[in-house]
């Protein structure tokens, strides 16, 4: 017999106030989670892999950039929006918490008080690897408000193609065709695959690239997938 408790949070009332808390902390811990990732790698490339270290993660945030303020204004946008993208990511993580400020006071070489001074040392000695936080930080920003730029046409794309995939599928009832679950759910995990595998990519990838070289064939992927998904849909809407 279930409790009053689980009753209460299994109620349609409760769950839908709870709803948006959730997904606000799914979203928050996802977005964790790729930030964190996205300095693992740059760490790794910088003080392993790069022989200019920390100049070669400068020119990628140039070159991204310049590369999205483009698209931004092919786009008729302002290419302000994908600065502030980057700003905004880098004010909340080090300007509101107080490192950037920190780092700022140091650097000016003022008198410290003696916690001033102990947090200077531990700050000095990992100075390379906060710089590399920033800097991976706002490109982070860039390469995220770039794919924002370009999910209304993914959307816009995956509606057309449904919507013909289930003009497909009333036409091959009414002929009597078959349906095939398998084939819809493959199709769709397959979506899902692909749509994980190219944001890693865009977001990860430790070099400056254009983004529409993979948005292109991603596009021409997905709506053959979602034509496919929705042709076979076997359940009666």
């Amino acid at each position: 017999m279930a409790s009053r408790n689980a009753s209460f949070h299994e109620g349609g009332f409760a769950g839908a106030l709870l709803a948006p808390l959730k997904l606000i902390f799914a979203l928050t811990m996802a977005f964790i989670g790729i930030l964190v990732v996205a300095w693992i790698v740059d760490w790794i490339f910088v003080f392993k892999v790069w022989p200019d270290g920390i100049d070669r993660l400068k020119g990628i945030l140039a070159e991204d950039l310049a590369r999205a303020r483009d698209l931004t204004q092919l786009q008729g946008g302002a290419p302000s929006a994908v600065t502030g993208t980057a700003n905004f990511l880098y004010g909340v993580l080090f300007r509101f918490t107080g490192i950037h400020g920190m780092g700022m006071r140091f650097a000016e070489g003022a008198a410290l008080s003696i916690p001033d001074t102990i947090v200077r040392n531990t700050y000095l000695v990992n100075i390379e690897a906060i710089e590399v936080a920033m800097i991976g930080t706002q490109l982070l920003g860039v390469r995220l408000a770039t794919l924002a730029l370009l999910t209304p046409i993914l959307v816009l794309i995956y509606i057309v193609a449904g919507a013909d995939g289930l003009t497909q599928r009333a036409i091959r009832r009414a002929s009597g065709g078959r349906e095939s679950a398998s084939l819809y759910h493959r199709a769709k995990h397959l979506q899902v695959v692909l749509m994980a595998i190219s944001l890693l990519i865009c977001l990860f990838w430790p070099a400056s690239f254009d983004v529409r070289r993979i948005f292109l064939p991603l596009a021409a992927t997905l709506v053959l997938l979602t034509r496919l998904q929705w042709a076979y849909y076997k359940k009666h809407l």
